[in-house]
């Protein structure tokens, strides 16, 4: 085996640190500031904490329905920019439009009829630590106010995600850094009750947030509409309302099933914590701990795979296959490197951050254990994100829809249900399996990877 092919030369990495970079520090801001929220939440109390957790798992998956939407639209925006085809990223603009306002309905409806009964499937009696029907209040109040803040959300993405297509990378990056500085601001004030403002605790947190969701939307929209030059796909975009039949075929074709695997992927991250839940309320506020720390440095690795999303496009939309294939096994190289630097990250405040929340010893001591355990499953998750986003890039959506919510379903959900709920395990090893089985998932994506067929033009016959 030639071990220099995994491996690129200083103009290489050059450019993927280019791309990569504003990606990362959006990403790690708004992740750091999330993390003084989740502490702010956390110093509240148990109960507070544990509602905002579990309302923010279940827009965890209106996010990714958003997401896998736009996506699906952008491995075409991608590629016709490669192409230098204004007029198509134009196009696929306005089929996101659409998609949005879908689904930010379909989840008012959701959230608004089903709301309680779906955080109620989060609480169970199994530990010494909580008060259910105050858990209940607290997530059913912050779910209330969180729902404003879902269209201006969905707007800044698909802005976001079209100026990244055509090589904006900076422009998001900076909104995010916006939003989230103006949410921390908020945080303190409202959730405390600071400058002379009422103390709301976990109200206080979702109306910051709500605010930041608005202020970031606003700017990013006032930034590409007075930059035209620079944004070519804005003009008369909302002149018309057309996009060609071709393309709709061609979106809904290749971006359904990425939509589907968003969604059901989304949902399979929420039944997993539903399947750990059943053991008790600490188990839930312990994972929020857990995954608060985790999301601040997994970071690392994901703006990696959003990076190889819009490299691999643009090569793909030259059709220079063969020079995709070779850039994808050197960002997966490079994606598993920043896994271990998240690992030694992740590992080092197993101790020491979970003592930071006004909780309970219990929760302090099981979110210790847990972190050390998702600490160790880093490199296998930044392996298969890579393997993901270079699978994806290529249009190959059933595939990786089967690689990504299938197994998620098929392999990790199952196991958490059958170990949590038919067995007596403790927690802790019920998730180092559920995420030691992802290395069976791994050896997958290196196969499908080394296989080739993802590296397609998808615009090509448009």
């Amino acid at each position: 085996m030639n071990i220099k092919k995994f491996f690129g030369d200083r103009a290489f990495y050059k450019h993927l640190i280019a791309v990569m970079l504003p990606i990362l520090v959006q990403n790690a801001i708004t992740n750091f500031i999330s993390l003084l929220d989740n502490i702010m939440v956390g110093q509240v109390g148990t109960e507070q904490m544990s509602g905002v957790s579990i309302v923010n798992q279940l827009i965890f998956v209106f996010n990714l329905c958003i997401f896998g939407t736009i996506s699906g639209a952008g491995l075409f925006g991608a590629q016709f920019f490669g192409k230098g085809d204004h007029e198509g990223v134009r196009h696929t603009f306005r089929f996101k439009l659409y998609s949005i306002a879908i689904i930010v309905t379909g989840a008012l409806v959701l959230f608004i009829c089903c709301g309680e009964p779906l955080i109620s499937l989060y609480l169970h009696e199994g530990s010494e630590t909580g008060d259910l029907a105050l858990t209940l209040k607290y997530a059913k109040e912050y779910l209330a106010i969180m729902l404003i803040g879902l269209l201006p959300f969905a707007l800044t993405q698909v802005y976001s995600s079209t100026l990244r297509e055509v090589g904006h990378n900076v422009q998001p990056m900076t909104a995010g850094i916006v939003g989230v500085c103006v949410n921390l601001a908020f945080n303190y004030v409202l959730i405390f009750g600071k400058l002379g403002a009422p103390a709301l605790g976990v109200e206080g947190a979702a109306i910051a947030t709500v605010i930041s969701r608005f202020t970031e939307c606003a700017f990013i929209i006032i930034w590409t509409h007075t930059h035209k030059d620079r944004c070519e796909f804005i003009r008369r975009v909302y002149r018309s309302l057309y996009v060609p039949l071709s393309l709709l075929k061609a979106i809904m074709k290749k971006g359904f099933p990425l939509l589907l695997n968003e969604t059901l992927w989304a949902s399979a991250q929420a039944t997993l914590l539903q399947c750990y839940s059943v053991r008790g309320i600490a188990v839930v506020s312990a994972m929020n701990i857990t995954n608060t720390v985790f999301n601040t440095f997994s970071v690392l690795f994901l703006a990696v795979g959003s990076a190889i999303a819009l490299m691999l496009g643009h090569i793909l939309g030259t059709g220079d296959v063969e020079e995709a294939r070779s850039a994808a096994r050197k960002m997966i190289t490079f994606s598993l490197g920043m896994g271990i630097l998240c690992s030694i990250l992740v590992a080092s405040l197993a101790v020491v951050f979970p003592q930071i929340y006004n909780t309970t010893d219990e929760v302090r001591s099981l979110a210790t254990s847990l972190t050390f355990v998702i600490a160790l499953a880093a490199p296998i998750h930044a392996y298969m994100n890579a393997c993901y986003f270079t699978i994806r890039s290529g249009g190959k959506t059933i595939t990786v829809f089967l690689f990504d919510s299938g197994y998620a379903w098929c392999v990790n959900v199952l196991l958490a249900f059958i170990l949590a709920n038919f067995t007596s395990v403790p927690i802790v090893i019920v998730y180092l399996s559920v995420q030691g089985i992802d290395l069976l998932k791994a050896v997958l994506g290196t196969v499908i990877v080394a296989h080739g067929s993802w590296a397609v033009d998808l615009t090509k016959k448009i």
